[in-house]
C-alpha cells in the first residue's frame, strides 16, 4: 500500500490491484486503434493493389522509374484518404465532450468503439473512393470520442503518484497500435490484390476490444459524483484503490464536483481570463506535438523509405523497425515521467530531435536528387536518424502531449479544455497529413528544416512557458502551480467567484 499527501497534509491511501490495472489497460486499447489508424494508412497507401483500384495515376507514377523522387506520391486525394480521419475526429471531439460530460467517460468510450468497428467495415469493404472516405470518417469519429474520454478516464482512476505512467499507457497502446499495424502491412503487402482490404479490415480486432473493454470498465468516481450518484462513487473508488480508507480522497472529489456544478457553461469559462494558462498550455502542446513531424513520418514511413531508395518490402521493414523503438522509447517514459518531471523530459528530447532532423535534412540535400536513390549505407544512416528521432519523440513529446493537457484543466472545464486540446491536435494533424506530400515535393530535403525550426520554438515555450506538474493533484493544480508561475500567476489574480466559494469551503474542511 502507498500514501500520498496532498498539499493540504491530507493522506490518500491506494493499492495497485490486479482489478485496476485491468481497467488501465482496457480502456488504454482506444489508444491501440488510434495508433493503428495512424500506422497503417502509410503502408496500405503504398500498396499497387490500392493505388491501382483508387489512385491509378499515382499507381502510373510510382511505376516510372523517372518520375521525381519526392513528388511521386503528390496527391491531394491520397492525401485526403489519411487526412479525412482527423478532421471528422476535430469536429466530433467537441460533440464527445459534451456527452462524456453528460453520460460520463465510460459511455463515451463505448460510442467510440461503435465508430471504429463501423469504420473497419466500411473502409475494408470500399469499392469506390467515396465509400473509402466515408469509412476513415467513421473512424475519425472513434478517434474523436476515444482521445476525448480515455486520457481523461486513465487521470481520473490513475492514484496521484502514478497519474503520469497511467496516463502514459495510452500513447503506449497508440506506439503498439503504430507497430502492429507495419507488422500487418508488412504480411499484406504479398497478397495480391486485396491485401489492403486485410489490412483495413484488421482494424476491426482492437476495435472489438475496446468494445468488450468500454463494457467491462467502471465509471470513474469522479463522474460518478457528477452525476449525482456518490455512494456508487465511493464504492468505487474502494475497489479501484484497494483499500477501505478512502475518504480524504473522496471528500476532494466532492469539493471538485460542487464548484464545477456551479459552473453552467464550460465553453464560456474557458474564455475567462483564469482558464487561459491550461488552455494556452494544452493547445500548444497539441500543435507542437504535430509539428515535431512526428506524424508526417509515422503516416508516411514507408513511403519515406520509398522515396530514399529501399524497395516495397525493404520500406514496410524500416518502419517496424521505427515501430519498435517507438514502442520501447514510451517504456521509457512511463517510467521516468513520474521520477524526473516532464518538464526535463520535453526539452532534452528537443536537443536530440533538433540534431536528428537537422541531420535527415542535410544528408538528403546533399544526396537525393529527383530521380536516384541514396547509396545504400547512407539510405541506413537515414532510417537511424528516423529512429533516434522517434526514441526522443516517444519519450517526451507523444506521450506527454496528452498527458499534461489531462491533468492541468480544472474540473469545472475539464471535458471542455480537453476537448479543445484534442481538437487541436486533430486540427493540426489534419493539417500536417493533408500537406505532408506536396510539402515534400515542393519543399524536398527542407521539409525537414522546417519541422527543425519548429522545434527550436518548442524547446523555449518549455523553458518558459511549462511549468512542472509532476506529483500535484489534478484539484490542486491552480494553487500549487498556476499561482506561482512567474508568467501565469498574473492570470490567476482574479479567479472566479465559484472558485473563490470552493477555495473557502476547501479552507474550512482541511
Amino acid at each position: 500500500m502507498t500514501t500520498t499527501t496532498d498539499g493540504n497534509g491530507r493522506k490518500f491511501d491506494s493499492k495497485i490491484t490486479f482489478y485496476v490495472t485491468l481497467c488501465w489497460i482496457l480502456a488504454a486499447l482506444g489508444g491501440l486503434m488510434f495508433g493503428y489508424d495512424i500506422g497503417i494508412s502509410g503502408g496500405v497507401t503504398g500498396m499497387d493493389g490500392f493505388l491501382l483500384k483508387f489512385f491509378p495515376i499515382v499507381y502510373e507514377r510510382k511505376r516510372v522509374a523517372y518520375e521525381d523522387n519526392y513528388c511521386k506520391y503528390d496527391d491531394q486525394k491520397l492525401q485526403l484518404f489519411t487526412s479525412s480521419l482527423y478532421i471528422a475526429a476535430l469536429v466530433s471531439s467537441f460533440v464527445a465532450s459534451k456527452v462524456c460530460e453528460k453520460l460520463g467517460r465510460k459511455p463515451t468510450i463505448f460510442l467510440a468503439s461503435i465508430f471504429f468497428l463501423i469504420g473497419a467495415g466500411l473502409s475494408s469493404g470500399a469499392v469506390h473512393i467515396s465509400m473509402l472516405i466515408f469509412g476513415r470518417i467513421f473512424l475519425g469519429f472513434g478517434v474523436g470520442f476515444g482521445n476525448e474520454a480515455v486520457p481523461l478516464f486513465l487521470s481520473e482512476i490513475a492514484p496521484v503518484e502514478y497519474r503520469g505512467a497511467v496516463n502514459i499507457l495510452f500513447q503506449l497502446f497508440v506506439t503498439i497500435g503504430i507497430l502492429i499495424a507495419n507488422l500487418v502491412n508488412y504480411a499484406t503487402a504479398k497478397v495480391h490484390p486485396w491485401g489492403w482490404r486485410l489490412s483495413l479490415g484488421l482494424a476491426g480486432v482492437p476495435a472489438m476490444g475496446l468494445f468488450i473493454g468500454s463494457l467491462s470498465i467502471p465509471e470513474t468516481p469522479t463522474s460518478l459524483v457528477e452525476h449525482n450518484k456518490e455512494e456508487k462513487g465511493r464504492k468505487t473508488l474502494k475497489k479501484i484503490r484497494g483499500v477501505e480508507n478512502v475518504d480524504p480522497e473522496f471528500e476532494q472529489i466532492k469539493l471538485a464536483c460542487e464548484t464545477a456544478r456551479m459552473v453552467k457553461n464550460p465553453f464560456r469559462n474557458l474564455m475567462k481570463r483564469w482558464s487561459v494558462p491550461p488552455l494556452v498550455i494544452g493547445v500548444c502542446l497539441q500543435m507542437f506535438q504535430q509539428f515535431t513531424g512526428i506524424n508526417a513520418i509515422m503516416f508516411y514511413a514507408p513511403i519515406l523509405f520509398q522515396t530514399v531508395g529501399f524497395k516495397n518490402d525493404g520500406s514496410l521493414l524500416s518502419a517496424i523497425i521505427t515501430g519498435l523503438v517507438n514502442v520501447f522509447s514510451t517504456l521509457i517514459s512511463i517510467y521516468a515521467v513520474d521520477k524526473i518531471g516532464r518538464r526535463l523530459l520535453l526539452l532534452n528530447a528537443c536537443v536530440i530531435m533538433l540534431i536528428s532532423q537537422g541531420a535527415i535534412g542535410g544528408i538528403l540535400m546533399a544526396n537525393l536528387t529527383a530521380t536516384n536513390s541514396l547509396p545504400k549505407g547512407l539510405a541506413w544512416v537515414v532510417v537511424v536518424l528516423v529512429c533516434v528521432y522517434v526514441c526522443a519523440f516517444a519519450w517526451s513529446w507523444g506521450p506527454l502531449g496528452w498527458l499534461i493537457p489531462s491533468e492541468t484543466f480544472p474540473l469545472e472545464t475539464r471535458t471542455a479544455g480537453f476537448a479543445c486540446a484534442v481538437s487541436a491536435n486533430m486540427f493540426f494533424t489534419f493539417v500536417i497529413a493533408q500537406a505532408f506530400l506536396s510539402m515534400m515535393c515542393h519543399m524536398r530535403a527542407g521539409i525537414f528544416f522546417f519541422f527543425a525550426a519548429w522545434i527550436i520554438i518548442m524547446g523555449f515555450f518549455v523553458l518558459f512557458l511549462l511549468p512542472e506538474t509532476k506529483g500535484v493533484p489534478i484539484d490542486e493544480m491552480s494553487e500549487r502551480v498556476w499561482k506561482k508561475h512567474p508568467v501565469w500567476k498574473k492570470f490567476m489574480d482574479t479567479g472566479s467567484d465559484d472558485q473563490d466559494r470552493a477555495k473557502k469551503t476547501i479552507e474550512e474542511l482541511s
